[in-house]
């Protein structure tokens, strides 16, 4: 059984906002906070408890991070308001964006100096599953930085992948993963559109694609967006170019070429370059469709 805690989610958008519900689903008291004021005061309506961050970290077990990048992570937890000189010695961040893993290790040494716990732990399976509690957490830190999180973990995550005893490797694992789903969606993008050259309907694509070899998990999530032409965000074309440079800076550091990734994150920065950044990434197929005259579901001509 899971020990009620209080928490705070910070970032309450589509992965954070749900990570924050599943908190309170498990009885924590949880606090939300993100730039969006709308965020917060639809969270308070959902039972989100009340108060400044700055008044209530210092009764905070555990604080979780779930912004865009290195930059906020680190403005959360050390900027001019961060929380860590505020938290109590044992509690514990869990810091959740997609960042290098060198970066994880800096901010790791920088928590144990305030003597609070950071747990490496980037997230996969999408907005969905963080609202339902099932999501999957590639982790890395020290035994207590886990058995400080584990409240929190069980409350949000149906796997946690312990990867290492210090912040580092959850942040590669997660770079791995993000190579594949980024260049899963690209090329997703690209074989449907290059099925509409041919007479093949997207919905067909869909049907039987999906049940061939040629699948993938990021084929039967996104490829339905274009067939509906909702283009909604649950993971928006924005997150590719971020979280693309950070796999090719990690390969470069590591003298790795990696042209598979450099070719789907130009697509993505293309998406970007028409205007489509906020849109859900499956838009990266507009860049596609464009290029070779195709007018999608849901479009005009």
């Amino acid at each position: 059984m899971t020990t009620p805690n209080r928490s705070a989610v910070i970032g309450l958008g589509s992965m954070g906002y749900g990570i924050a519900q599943s908190c309170l689903a498990a009885g924590h008291t949880t606090y939300g906070f993100d730039i969006a004021q709308a965020q917060m005061t639809r969270f308070a309506a959902e039972g989100g408890a009340p108060g400044a961050l700055a008044d209530i970290a210092p009764d905070l077990d555990a604080v979780l991070v779930v912004v865009l990048n290195a930059a906020q992570t680190e403005a959360v937890l050390f900027g001019p308001d961060g929380v860590v000189p505020n938290m109590r010695k044992g509690s514990v961040v869990v810091a959740c964006a997609t960042v290098p893993p060198e970066f994880a290790k800096d901010m790791e040494a920088r928590c144990q100096t305030h003597g609070v716990h950071y747990l490496d732990a980037p997230i996969s399976g999408g907005s969905a599953k963080a609202a339902q509690g099932a999501l999957s957490v590639m982790a890395a830190g020290t035994p207590a930085a886990f058995a400080a999180a584990r409240p929190v973990l069980d409350a949000t995550a149906t796997t946690v992948f312990e990867l290492g005893d210090q912040a580092g490797p959850g942040s590669a694992m997660k770079a791995v993963n993000q190579l594949l789903a980024g260049v899963h969606i690209a090329t997703m993008a690209e074989a449907l559109t290059f099925g509409m050259t041919q007479g093949v309907d997207p919905a067909q694509f869909v049907e039987v694609i999906s049940k061939c070899a040629g699948s993938s998990w990021m084929l039967e999530n996104r490829a339905p967006h274009i067939v509906a032409g909702d283009y909604t965000p649950h993971s928006s074309v924005n997150i590719w170019p971020k979280d693309l440079g950070i796999v090719l800076d990690i390969a470069k550091s590591a003298n790795f070429s990696a042209p598979v990734t450099a070719a789907a994150l130009q697509q993505f920065i293309a998406a970007a370059g028409m205007g489509l950044g906020g849109e859900d990434d499956a838009a990266v197929a507009k860049v596609y469709a464009r290029n070779a005259g195709l007018t999608l579901p849901g479009e005009t001509t």
